[in-house]
């Protein structure tokens, strides 16, 4: 695991409660709908990359899915996310885990990732990216991706990030997923910015 990147974000979740980071979303509508839009059913294998504290996990568990996992590098936002479900925190998976080091142990259908493709702005970091989630989700399955876009802010949690649009998410993850899917969001921050996403939603084809 890289230190480094463990080290910065632990810092972030320390410093805030989960309501005061700037990607935070009572309920995450976007994430939700495009969720739905692949049909998968509640017994579906669902990994959320990245989730840390956010409130993804609570509405999916709400909307009866089953089969949860969430990955962050921080075990602090994990703490948070934990606490706030209570009992209900022991029917997800969670692991603490660099995504660019990990090794799926098991086939996901769904993918979903809000904001941590656009810190990569490495290209190695972004083919490793694509390995894992080649790894991890098998022909058929789905993947989400939101990014900054292109007209979106240029850092995050004082981090550069490389804005996207869901043309170039789609490029970067090459040519067994198919763009199936587009869409954007203006969300507004707890401090009241608003930050321009752009989603992809795409299906592996092979």
């Amino acid at each position: 695991m890289s230190n480094d990147r463990q080290a910065h974000w632990r810092g972030v979740y320390a410093g805030k409660s989960a309501d005061e980071v700037s990607w935070y979303q009572a309920r995450p509508e976007l994430s939700l709908r495009l969720i739905a839009n692949t049909g998968l059913g509640g017994g579906a294998a669902l990994l959320d990359a990245g989730g840390g504290a956010s409130t993804l996990v609570d509405h999916l568990l709400e909307a009866g899915y089953e089969d949860i996992t969430v990955l962050d590098i921080a075990p602090e936002g994990m703490r948070q996310a934990r606490a706030r479900l209570g009992p209900r925190a022991a029917l997800v998976q969670w692991i603490v885990a660099d995504l660019l080091q990990w090794t799926p142990p098991r086939a996901y259908d769904l993918w979903h990732d809000r904001a941590v493709f656009h810190f990569l702005t490495q290209e190695e970091d972004r083919r490793r990216y694509v390995q894992v989630l080649k790894a991890a989700v098998p022909a058929g399955g789905h993947v989400i991706i939101a990014t900054f876009a292109p007209d979106g802010p240029e850092k995050c949690s004082g981090l550069p990030v490389m804005r996207h649009s869901p043309q170039s998410i789609a490029a970067e993850l090459g040519a067994d997923f198919e763009l199936v899917e587009t869409a954007d969001e203006h969300h507004t921050t707890p401090a009241g910015k608003v930050q321009h996403f752009n989603y992809a939603r795409l299906v592996r084809v092979k």
